[in-house]
């Protein structure tokens, strides 16, 4: 019998089983990614009766004021740790966050609804900064929201359209996708935006990233049906 033909068989074959393999792990990645994006739009349901740490974007401009106003309404004593993040150049966004948790301390100093974290991420691109240049700073960003996501672990994630969510909230997916951790995205669609989403907003829901998207003018709702 030829050695020289097992041989060739062998050879022919590892390639074969290599692909098959690569087959396999894609389609299970695909089934997944479905199931999350139909799991998504579920009403979220929880076993933990518990506060649910939670994230909230900020953004420049009066993306951080409307966020904030729906932070003075929210059950804060469900929702901590809370952690805050906005753009490493946006120091203001940060100080409005500490002047509120800092009112929400009571008067013997003595936080009563739980602790409070500021973070800073680097922006995928600035304003006026070339598509060319950006896409290293993307990347980078990518790689900082990654390191943010590992040791934040949000059970629930608030946004209402700044840049800087974008890439957090694809780790927050990506996470989902691969059971490290499974946050919840609420995005709320600043009130400047009557017609159409912002880019931010039109990203997230054609890619089925949120759980549920809010939208406040009803020729708005219109444009978003399942809002």
């Amino acid at each position: 019998m030829d050695d020289s033909n097992d041989c060739c068989f062998v050879n022919m074959a590892l390639p074969n089983a290599f692909v098959l393999l690569v087959i396999g792990i894609v389609t299970l990645i695909i089934v997944r990614i479905f199931y999350v994006i139909y799991r998504s739009s579920k009403p979220l349901y929880t076993r933990s009766p518990g506060p649910h740490s939670t994230l909230v974007v900020l953004g420049s401009g009066g993306h951080t004021a409307e966020m904030l106003n729906l932070l003075a309404v929210l059950q804060k004593d469900r929702f901590k740790p809370r952690y805050y993040v906005a753009a490493a150049t946006d120091n203001m966004s940060l100080q409005k966050a500490r002047d509120l948790e800092d009112s929400l301390v009571d008067k013997s100093g003595v936080d009563a609804v739980g602790t409070a974290n500021f973070m800073q991420i680097y922006r995928s691109r600035e304003v006026g900064q070339s598509y060319m240049t950006s896409v290293g700073t993307t990347l980078i960003a990518i790689a900082h929201a990654l390191w943010l996501m590992v040791k934040m672990r949000p059970q629930v994630i608030l946004c209402n359209g700044p840049g800087t969510c974008i890439p957090l909230c694809v780790i927050a997916f990506l996470f989902k996708v691969f059971k490290i951790r499974w946050s919840s995205i609420f995005y709320v669609e600043s009130i400047a935006r009557v017609r159409r989403l912002s880019l931010s907003g039109l990203l997230l829901y054609k890619l089925h990233m949120v759980d549920q998207l809010f939208v406040q003018w009803p020729q708005l709702k219109t444009k978003v049906p399942s809002s």
